[in-house]
Parts: structure tokens; sequence; C-alpha cells
């Protein structure tokens, strides 16, 4: 496979969708109304995908909607038919996967319903109103994962109003959500400092990635754009507005050989990340400058006057009646496990 010149994964399975499924469907069930994508999990989804992608999970394939009754009637006929017709390979990449665990190989054009999708993936039905404990109760990568990748085909037209409807967070949950990331650097912004003065060097570095970590989420949030999980983060920050002044400045961060000298660069970031708060208009301008931690020599940019600002312009009685500080799930959770199971963390919002 390495001798195969590279495609990305998108790019694949667009023609693999135009040149192999839909002349199929076209033969056997002419007119059958059907929506084709590529969307979910995958690192080409988010077109992070690289050669190296290719040695698991990866290749021709794509998800076939269909509406509700022709699911049931025919699924499992076309099914059948696409195994007998599908072509065997696809511009050098063959069109079925191994299954581990029965060793099968098996094409993987899966067919579903828009619904059967969306609650599997959001725990939801995004066709209704959505509740703020619905958008908070969903991880960000979870929603990225159903409005990044592309549509090949709306025969079925829900796909892209519902991706569309799903493309960010409504006004008030985006500011509650920014409040609760202001939040977190504001409790943890002086610790950096007390244990570099202590010298507690592994300590101080390790409040500084965090800090690292918050800002960057932070970035995502004002320029509204989903984040990734963890793998894809750094890729995805890189592609952000404000990556060519912050990433250098973070960078340093992490690799500076003091605690005073990891204050100056947060210092530096600080005062960029509090200009793009000001650009954004949702609150009066706050001075971008940091200032003194009481008496101690350490300096922060103080963000419980960010927090304040923010939750101050929530307007969504539904919105402010929500836990104060708590965020989205993955603002306070970090466990891949609870994460990948959103039925659960509802309860937390109730």
């Amino acid at each position: 496979m390495t001798e195969i010149p590279f495609i990305k994964g998108l790019d694949l399975s667009q023609i693999f969708y135009e040149e192999a499924v839909e002349p199929v469907l076209e033969k056997h069930f002419p007119g059958l109304s059907h929506s084709a994508a590529l969307v979910g999990a995958g690192s080409e989804v988010l077109g992070f995908d690289t050669p190296q992608s290719r040695d698991h999970d990866w290749g021709p394939r794509l998800m076939l909607f269909l509406a509700e009754d022709d699911h049931a009637r025919y699924h499992e006929q076309i099914d059948q038919i696409l195994s007998q017709e599908l072509p065997a390979e696809l511009r050098g990449y063959p069109t079925t996967f191994e299954y581990h665990e029965d060793g099968l190989m098996q094409h993987r054009v899966l067919m579903l319903t828009v619904r059967e999708f969306t609650q599997s993936l959001l725990n939801f039905d995004p066709t209704g109103d959505i509740r703020a404990a619905d958008w908070l109760s969903i991880p960000e990568y979870r929603l990225l994962m159903f409005t990044a990748g592309r549509v090949f085909h709306d025969g079925l037209e829900e796909l892209e109003p519902l991706r569309a409807k799903l493309r960010y967070y409504p006004h008030d949950v985006w500011l509650y959500m920014l409040a609760a990331q202001w939040q977190r650097i504001a409790q943890e912004e002086p610790f950096m400092g007390r244990c570099g003065q202590v010298e507690d060097e592994l300590g101080s570095r390790l409040v500084a990635a965090r800090l690292v970590r918050d800002l960057m989420r932070l970035c995502f949030l004002m320029e509204r754009t989903y984040t990734p999980y963890i793998k894809w983060f750094g890729t995805a920050f890189a592609q952000l507005n404000c990556a060519e002044t912050l990433l250098p400045v973070l960078s340093h961060v992490l690799v500076a050989d003091s605690w005073q000298e990891c204050e100056k660069h947060l210092s530096t970031a600080y005062a960029s990340v509090a200009g793009m708060h000001n650009d954004l208009g949702i609150t009066e301008p706050l001075s971008t400058k940091v200032s003194q931690f009481y008496l101690r020599p350490f300096f922060v940019i103080k963000a419980e006057r960010f927090v304040e600002a923010i939750r101050a312009a929530i307007t969504s009685e539904e919105v402010r009646a929500l836990p104060e500080h708590l965020g989205a799930v993955d603002q306070f959770v970090d466990s891949t496990d609870a994460l990948n199971d959103p039925a659960w963390s509802k309860e937390l919002y109730k």
C-alpha cells in the first residue's frame, strides 16, 4: 500500500460514492431517495489523515442514509448487492475491510437513518428544539464529528439542514462556556509561579501546561470552532486565526528554563487572549495588562474579571439557571470512556 499514491480520505470516499456506489443504486434501485456522506469518527473526516492513516480503518467508505421505511425495506438487499457488485479496489485501494472480531472482509457502506445516526452520536433528536442541556452534555468533538466531513449527496434533504443547525452553539450557551473557560484559568493562574518559588519544577511545568491547554481551548471558543479530540487538538489549533501569534508564545511557555521566563511568555499569551476577548465585543473592554497577585511576585491576568463580565451578558433564563461555573461536559471531564458515553452526562444539567 505504501506504493499506492495517497488520496485524502474524503476525496477517496467521494470517488467511491460517485464511481462505485451510486451506479449500483441507480441500476438496481432507480429513484431511491438517499443521502451519502462521510461523517462521524475518523481522522479523514477532519481532513487530518496522512499516509500513516492507511494502516487501519481507512479506505473507500461512506454512510448511506435512507428514509425510515426504505431502510427497513431495502437495507439488507442493498448490502447484499453492494457486496456482489462493488469493484474489488478503487484507485488501488481495496473496497473491503477486515473485521477483526470475525476475520471477515466486508465493504464499508454503512446503511443508516438520519435519526438513528444522530441519536447514537448525540443522544438527542436535533430535529426539534435543542435545549441548553443538550448542547452542554455532548463533547465538542462529537458535534464536530457531525458537522465536519463531507456530504456527497443529500437526496433526503435532512443532513445539510441539520449540519447547519448544529454548526455552533447558540449565543448564550457560548457565553456560558466562555465564562466557564475563563474560570478554569482564574482558578490556577497564580500556581505556576508559586510552585516554581518553592522549587517544585515539575509541578510548575505541569501547571503551565494546564494553563496552555486552557488558553488554547479558550481560543477555539472565541473563534467559534469546535475542538477535536486530543490527538488532533494541536493540529486544529494551528489552523485558528490566532495561531500565527499565539503558537510560538505558547510553545515558549512549555520549554522555558525557569518559572520567571515561563511567566513572561504566559503574560504575553494572556494579553493576546484578553485582546481577542475585547475584539468579540460581548462585554465592555477589559484591561489586557497582567498585574501582581496580591503581594506575591507573580503576575496574572485576573481572569475572574472576564468571568463576571461575560456572565452578566447572558440573558437566557434557561442558561442562567445552569450550574454557575460548570461549563460543557468536556470542560470538566477528561475521561475518554466517560465522554464516549453521552447518555450519562445529561443528568448533570437537570
